[in-house]
């Protein structure tokens, strides 16, 4: 019974380490994949937004996030290809602090910004108002505030008046056109099946806030999309648990991994020189002599 179970034991772990190589070589080579992905659709985005001679910077240019988000997420998943594959501890530990760090950085930012609400806000809307200044000089962030202002039925960042800010909708008498003292047309309250009227928003600054409650949104997207997180609750809930739940699995992956790779170079590192050395009791040598050590065990007895 004991020699079966010492049989069964090694199979066993070598099942346990196949699976673990299995699964980390499948979440690592995913994520590699996306990875790659993201890369490429962030240079495509990137080589169309400098056809058009757009603005710089990492908050007025979506396609500078993807394509460092993709190159992070490219480097590391492939290290975990590599290492998973090659059995290699150190680019293990390599994949597995990477994770961790990024994990830890990640819930300590959510952190901070909860506890300093006010001043992530604040930090939003001004970087906010930087893209409405440049509406029309950017159309990706252009694209953005105009699908964000017509699904969260919101305008501007704070409120409406951020778009004095921009120097065609200006108030300041400096500025002359349909445009002035005004709103885009993504601010409207209108019925979608009626013809976009794109000067609906026209002179709407120098009115009264309560005035124009029936033709423009007058709240501000940055507290539209929060109260819009808050209602929907399990959204939030699973967009959460989207991001931290795979990054978990993958720094617990990675360490059972890195565990069972350490506990079978144990394993078959273990010898046993003493049995090596010394030979069997039930050894028999004909004719030679049980003095020598290890592979030299029979030798000739030459005191014959």
């Amino acid at each position: 019974m004991a020699k079966r179970e010492a049989r069964e034991a090694p199979t066993c772990h070598r099942f346990s380490y196949l699976c673990l190589k299995f699964t980390l070589v499948t979440y690592s080579t995913c994520f590699w994949l996306i990875g790659g992905l993201i890369l490429c659709i962030g240079i495509y985005a990137e080589i169309e937004r400098q056809k058009y001679k757009t603005l710089e910077g990492a908050f007025l240019a979506p396609a500078i996030i993807l394509i460092l988000l993709g190159v992070l997420m490219f480097i590391v998943s492939f290290i975990g290809v590599l290492a998973s594959l090659r059995d290699n501890l150190s680019l293990l530990r390599v994949f597995l602090y990477t994770l961790a760090i990024v994990l830890m950085l990640e819930l300590l930012g959510a952190i901070v910004a909860l506890i300093f609400r006010n001043k992530t806000l604040d930090f939003l809307n001004d970087n906010i108002r930087k893209g409405i200044k440049n509406y029309y000089d950017d159309l990706d962030f252009k694209n953005i505030m105009d699908f964000v202002q017509e699904q969260f039925k919101c305008c501007g960042g704070e409120d409406y008046l951020d778009w004095k800010k921009n120097q065609y909708h200006s108030c300041d008498g400096l500025t002359s056109g349909p445009l002035a003292c005004g709103v885009p047309y993504t601010c409207c309250i209108r019925n979608k099946t009626e013809v976009a009227n794109t000067l609906c928003g026209f002179e709407t600054l120098n009115k009264l806030r309560l005035s124009l409650v029936n033709t423009i949104y007058i709240r501000g997207c940055t507290n539209a999309v929060l109260l819009w997180f808050m209602d929907h609750y399990t959204a939030m809930a699973g967009l959460l648990l989207g991001i931290i739940v795979p990054q978990f699995f993958g720094v617990f992956l990675t360490w059972l991994y890195i565990s069972r790779v350490e506990d079978m170079i144990l394993e078959n590192d273990q010898v046993d020189f003493r049995s090596m050395l010394d030979p069997p009791s039930d050894m028999k040598c004909e004719g030679g002599s049980k003095k020598g050590p290890g592979c030299c065990w029979c030798l000739p007895d030459l005191d014959a």
